[in-house]
């Protein structure tokens, strides 16, 4: 073969291959997780639509950005809506970890003592444990602004931190996500999502009683 042959098919296979389209990963099947670091404002979260997105973003960025990802989180009622309960915006489940454990199969099961939520299941988006019960510094406070059964808290003025518009006075109740249902200290086995409530909004407050502002979000489809 001619030189300048060779080195014209050559370089035509070299163009060939860079200008093809680069094999897309496969969508990582997650379904819920526990965010793995608070936006940056505390409780302020943007009200509920900042507080999705904020679910969303993670969720792509662990190649899960293909479902429609909600924030577990109520609000109050406001003059332009009604009250908002977290267990109607998160779809009808089942929802798995990152690691394809199957944490609850549907919304009365996820506010049952039958789910599948512990500090070994309840991982981020990253498929990592939250620090909790046992660790050096705790983080198991989840915000959640709800009572046990997924609706909205009203045992104090504010449980929302302002329906997560608040990084300052204010308060929110909290879950922990390191129940251990084997461990007799009743300190292991409160709920998930309706533990107390913060001593305030912004982040020094929530990380004096445990907690480092983070969510859990689920996938509503």
């Amino acid at each position: 073969m001619p030189p300048r042959l060779k080195f014209a098919l050559l370089a035509s296979a070299a163009l060939l291959a860079a200008c093809a389209p680069m094999p897309r990963a496969p969508q990582n099947s997650m379904s819920f997780f526990v965010t793995s670091a608070n936006p940056g404002q505390g409780a302020d979260l943007g009200g509920l639509a900042g507080a999705d997105a904020y679910c969303q973003k993670l969720a792509a960025s662990s190649n899960a950005g293909n479902k429609n990802w909600r924030a577990y989180l109520s609000a109050a009622p406001s003059a332009s809506s009604p009250a908002v309960h977290a267990r109607d915006r998160i779809g009808r489940g089942p929802w798995q970890n990152a690691r394809g454990v199957v944490v609850a199969t549907s919304v009365d099961n996820l506010h049952s003592a039958g789910n599948q939520l512990t500090k070994q299941t309840a991982l981020t988006e990253k498929g990592e444990v939250v620090s909790g019960q046992g660790d050096a510094v705790k983080m198991h406070d989840i915000l959640t602004g709800s009572t046990p059964d997924g609706r909205l808290a009203t045992s104090a003025s504010d449980t929302t931190c302002g329906n997560w518009t608040k990084s300052g006075e204010g308060s929110a109740i909290v879950g922990h996500h390191d129940r251990d249902g084997t461990n007799p200290d009743p300190v292991a086995n409160v709920s998930w999502n309706a533990s107390h409530g913060t001593s305030g909004c912004g982040m020094a407050a929530l990380k004096s009683t445990g907690g480092a502002g983070l969510m859990y979000c689920f996938a509503a489809n």
